[in-house]
């Protein structure tokens, strides 16, 4: 009897799951509009592929996946500055496992940005299909998933090695355009409320909050020149670090120019504190993929230098050694997940409609976001119960669809380089701590943020017959 009650408790969610996000709130949840539940949705599955993706990581799964046919033909030759040997699919089973899942994921939402594209209102039946039909969707990925496990490596790898590294360096670059977005609307909500009233705790908020980025800033460009730097080398490192620092001096006194508060009177430094974080967090991330162990000697490794004791006659390693084969996930990759799980999340909260960057980069005509209108859910009724996703799109999208599962498509080629230290399971590598290529990804990635921010401000000044407000 119970499982017949489990089937029919089941038969009965499959209609809910054909249709559209109203079922998948359960009862406590408030009324909320459709374009923010659907982005939620999307990004909840986008995390758990990177959960998955971990998982695999671990290697808890190397013995099931190594029993698919064709799954482990073939070795991977790494050849390393401390040893030299031919390493076996018992090693980098779960980068060949992240690539399958990641590859699902990026085909499922390449697919819907193509689908997507051009659809204006909720009203379009392609909306119906981007807003609904959840079963399908992940039964859809789930399969995509299981057979890309039986696709052969070889030349395969190799290609979604280089499509994930485009893929990869395009998501960082929407990384920083949200992380710019982030800062201004932050410090616009604040001003905003700082204004309406009780301005003296607002302006203690914001006084604090700035001082605490430019805080974590200092110490992190202290710890960079006393770990990362040696007197008689690291040369590279000393001239990164060093020209970020400037360039963070430089956007800081820029933010504040009279001529700057001129035209923006709520540009601060609370958008320049947050981008000189950022930047120096870049920085790190950049050196940390270095080949020298003598100017890289690891986050662990200085956590572990500064608790231990200075009478500690035991000698501290260069390097703290990898688990797993030197193949393992390091600091870098896990502060990584952490910047990527909040930008995804954002870019599912934030109204688009407000963002200081498209007021900074689309005009009116151009835009395909469109402005609020307010949506009277009296009355609106699915299956006699009251709706609880208002349909807050029938006049215009409040985001581009096709947009949106383009970002999410690249998120996945990103988190399937972050988790597999950007190598790929087919290639042979000069060594595996030499990543320079990388290295000077992420200090471009740093100097492109710092423009995007520079822009926002001077762009008032440059086009002065455009208007920003």
């Amino acid at each position: 009897m119970g499982t017949v009650l489990g089937v029919c408790s089941l038969a009965s969610w499959v209609p809910c799951l054909c249709s559209g996000a109203s079922c998948l709130l359960c009862r406590c949840c408030p009324n909320t509009e459709n374009s923010f539940v659907t982005r939620l949705i999307y990004a909840f599955l986008v995390l758990l592929g990177t959960a998955t993706c971990f998982i695999m990581r671990t290697g808890t799964l190397n013995a099931q996946l190594k029993k698919i046919p064709g799954f482990c033909e073939g070795g991977f030759k790494i050849n390393s500055t401390e040893m030299m040997t031919d390493k076996s699919c018992d090693v980098l089973v779960d980068y060949k496992a992240v690539y399958r899942i990641n590859f699902a994921l990026a085909i499922f939402f390449f697919v819907f940005f193509l689908l997507m594209l051009n659809v204006k209102t909720s009203k379009d039946p392609r909306a119906a299909v981007h807003n609904g039909f959840w079963f399908f969707k992940i039964a859809a990925i789930i399969g995509i998933m299981v057979g890309s496990f039986y696709i052969p490596g070889g030349h395969f790898t190799t290609a979604w090695f280089v499509i994930g590294i485009i893929g990869a360096i395009l998501f960082i670059l929407i990384q920083l355009v949200l992380l710019v977005d982030f800062a201004h609307s932050w410090n616009e909500s604040w001003v905003n409320r700082m204004e309406e009233g009780n301005s003296r705790c607002w302006y203690a908020a914001l006084l604090s909050s700035t001082s605490i980025f430019y805080i974590i800033s200092i110490v992190e460009i202290a710890l960079l020149y006393a770990y990362y730097t040696k007197p008689d080398g690291c040369t590279e490192n000393k001239f990164f670090i060093s020209i970020n620092l400037i360039l963070c001096v430089v956007i800081s006194v820029l933010s504040i120019l009279p001529k700057i508060q001129e035209l923006q009177p709520r540009s601060g430094l609370l958008q320049s504190s947050i981008i000189t974080f950022y930047t120096m967090y870049l920085t790190w991330s950049a050196i940390n993929n270095g080949s020298d162990h003598h100017c890289n000697p690891g986050l662990l490794n200085i956590i572990t230098q500064m608790y231990t004791p200075r009478n500690n006659t035991t000698p501290v390693p260069t390097k703290i050694p990898l688990t797993n084969k030197d193949h393992s996930l390091d600091s870098e990759s896990y502060v990584g997940l952490i910047v990527f799980v909040f930008c995804l999340l954002y870019s599912s909260f934030r109204n688009s409609s407000n963002s200081q960057v498209s007021k900074l980069t689309l005009s009116g005509s151009d835009s395909v976001i469109l402005n609020d209108t307010a949506v009277n859910g009296a009355g609106d009724e699915e299956d006699g119960h009251p709706r609880r996703v208002l349909d807050n799109e029938k006049d215009g999208v409040k985001y581009s669809y096709a947009a949106f599962h383009f970002m999410l498509c690249l998120a996945s080629l990103y988190i399937m380089l972050t988790l597999t230290n950007w190598y790929s399971p087919d290639a042979e590598f000069q060594s595996v701590t030499s990543k320079w290529p990388v290295v000077w990804v992420k200090m471009a990635s740093s100097w492109v943020c710092l423009a995007v921010y520079v822009w926002t401000l001077v762009a008032p000044l440059l086009c002065p017959n455009r208007d920003f407000s």
